[in-house]
């Protein structure tokens, strides 16, 4: 009767585990996981990165590529220093040509750490790759990475312009793939999570949306899964707090991340934490978010975001209380701070 009993109970686990299979939190095993980010533009790209690592070494991620919609050599080199320096090489990085205009939006803090120098004025940081400049275009690393990929397995956060996404679309069969650009996101890529928009200000054109209206209009209109956005009105509620940046990191040393936010403002400042929202659900769900009912996304010619319910829709947003907006704050503190598996 006993034996009868552990088989029972193994037997029901295994049917639990496929249940809680293919949830964004992961219960099944690490998601496959690409990143999609303008880093360089605003700082919080940079905190985002941080959280991608620590989900790797917990087992959370197979973190598949990071892909740049920022122009210029010094975003790609700014990854390859952040992939050195938390200890995973490897990972392969997608960048892009003829991208939006954005070189004079903000200050580069990516470029600013590509060019700080030790006291022998050597590179402060380690890099791995030697030919930045040969990276592949994104889109055409997403076919590589995709066309390996098993079915329904993918999951993509993007948290900067959605140029690289609506080239991808676009794309057609090649030597990775049979498939069109459309048709192999729908058959590889489960979730699409984005950092954009703005659904309680149609006012507000929101910056990630504005600085590529088509490819953006494409993505919330055409992309073949689906697709949650948390807006500028969660992140704007979540400031990652510069008290952490100046008394939490004495462990590190020199830490490309602490050394991106210090040259992106005059310290001390909070900063809103946008970017990392869209990561974390990406990978945690929705246990710290009040996810929206479906429906449909729209942009309007001038960069405006509207929700439209629909029980047929395959679009949702997020939004958060000052409850949950504090728990995610102190979350993110403590995963932030945490020191990465090869540095301990």
């Amino acid at each position: 009767m006993k034996r009868i009993f552990i088989i029972l109970t193994v037997i029901s686990a295994i049917l639990a585990g496929c249940r809680n299979g293919g949830t964004a939190e992961g219960e099944a095993g690490p998601i496959n996981l690409i990143m999609e980010t303008d880093i360089g533009n605003d700082v919080d790209d940079a905190i985002a990165m941080d959280l991608l690592y620590k989900y790797v070494d917990a087992g959370k991620i197979n973190l598949l590529a990071t892909c740049i919609n920022k122009e210029g050599e010094a975003p790609g080199e700014f990854v390859d220093i952040l992939n050195t320096w938390y200890g995973h090489p490897d990972i392969p990085i997608g960048i892009i040509h003829d991208g939006a205009d954005c070189a004079a939006d903000a200050i580069n803090y990516a470029e600013a750490v590509v060019m700080l120098k030790d006291e022998e004025g050597k590179p402060a940081f380690e890099r791995t790759l030697k030919d930045h400049a040969g990276l592949p275009e994104a889109h055409i690393l997403y076919r590589k990475l995709l066309s390996k990929a098993a079915d329904n397995s993918v999951v993509i956060a993007s948290v900067g312009f959605s140029t690289n996404l609506s080239r991808l679309l676009e794309t057609p069969a090649d030597e990775y793939s049979s498939l069109s650009g459309k048709e192999l996101v729908a058959k590889k890529v489960r979730l699409l999570v984005t950092m954009a928009g703005n659904f309680e200000d149609q006012n507000h054109h929101e910056y990630n949306v504005v600085k590529d209206i088509p490819a953006a209009k494409t993505i919330f209109g055409e992309w073949p899964t689906p697709v949650v956005t948390s807006p500028f009105e969660v992140g704007i509620q979540v400031n990652y707090p510069a008290t952490s940046i100046e008394n939490d990191f004495g462990w590190a040393g020199l830490h490309p991340m602490v050394e991106a936010y210090k040259a992106y403002q005059k310290m001390p400042y909070d900063r809103p934490t946008w970017d990392p929202t869209a990561v974390l659900y990406a990978v945690e769900g929705d246990k710290w978010f009040t996810v929206s009912e479906p429906g449909n996304i729209s942009v309007t010619d001038e960069g405006s975001t509207f929700f439209t319910p629909d029980e047929k829709g395959t679009r949702r947003y997020l939004s958060v209380t000052p409850e949950q907006a504090e728990a995610i704050k102190a979350h993110f503190v403590k995963v932030v701070t945490s020191v990465p598996a090869n540095r301990k």
